[in-house]
């Protein structure tokens, strides 16, 4: 698999497509939506979705399709070749979420969930196939918190389509099957082939990237900085991550966050009170343009 884009795009997002089979754009297809390395605190989650006319479904099967986390490694590296040399008829799109966009997502202002992250992710990549041309007819995901909420805002978003959100679904449905291999084998491609921009990164040496493997612990209390912290390959936002920056750097302290002491005076208090705006004479340029002064950002 050609990562140029998610090597480009490591402190964001990445999207791999497949060709578009002709038939696709002509029959009804199934489509299955599943995801790979939600739970490690290092590198990337990767959502996959795979599709296919129905009536291939029986040829599906036969490529010995299955939920990734029971297939070895080389098995699902054959399973994805398989899929690339069946391209007349099944295709993929695979988006990696780098372990920056998921701190970012977590710990911004917005404060997205994973949950939250996973939804959208899967929202946008539905709208990628439908944009594409693609008869998407049955969907079959791979739930993520309540079965019945998940396929209420799905069947919400795109009422012309048929959901089925199950757990384990990557197990029951063959084609979340293909979906979770193709998630499954970028997953790990983009680990190993890792490019860290800091130098001294042993990435061999991380362990699973699970939050309760010891190997992954010791790699952490190694690579983190007392000011700057972690890496771009660890997720600053998983309870591991933050756990041990709090042990291990440098304490902040803001300024706004302490109660006010008496007797300061406010800081508007410095600041001359400014002419209203129809008091002030202005440029003719101002006014021909059509521009207005703001006072509030």
């Amino acid at each position: 698999m050609n990562l140029d884009e998610v090597h480009k795009n490591a402190h964001s997002t990445a999207l791999i497509k497949s060709p578009v089979p002709e038939s696709t754009l002509s029959e009804e297809c199934c489509v299955g939506i599943d995801e790979a390395g939600r739970g490690p605190v290092l590198g990337p989650m990767v959502y996959g979705i795979a599709y296919c006319p129905i009536s291939k479904i029986p040829q599906l099967q036969e490529l010995g399709v299955a939920d990734s986390k029971q297939l070895k490694t080389s098995d699902r590296e054959n399973v994805l070749k398989q899929i690339n040399e069946n391209s007349e008829y099944i295709g993929y799109c695979v988006k990696v979420l780098s372990s920056t966009f998921l701190s970012n997502s977590m710990l911004g202002r917005e404060n997205n969930n994973l949950n939250a992250v996973s939804h959208n992710t899967a929202i946008s990549l539905i709208r990628e196939l439908l944009d594409s041309g693609i008869k998407v007819k049955d969907v079959y995901v791979d739930t993520v918190g309540p079965i019945d909420k998940y396929q209420a805002k799905l069947s919400g978003i795109f009422p012309s389509l048929n959901f089925t959100v199950a757990s384990k679904a990557d197990d029951k449905y063959p084609i979340c099957g293909a979906s979770s291999i193709c998630a499954k084998v970028v997953r790990d491609q983009c680990v190993s082939e890792w490019r860290c921009p800091e130098e001294g990164m042993e990435i061999e040496k991380c362990g699973s990237g699970y939050p309760n493997d010891p190997n992954t612990k010791d790699w952490l209390r190694r690579n983190v900085d007392h000011v700057f912290g972690f890496p771009r390959f660890v997720r600053f936002s998983w309870s591991t991550a933050e756990n041990i920056m709090a042990k291990e750097s440098v304490g902040v302290t803001w300024d706004d966050e302490e109660e006010e002491e008496e007797n300061i005076p406010k800081i508007n208090l410095f600041f001359k009170n400014v002419k209203k705006e129809s008091d002030i004479s202005r440029h003719r340029f101002y006014h021909e343009q059509g521009l207005k002064s703001k006072n509030v950002l």
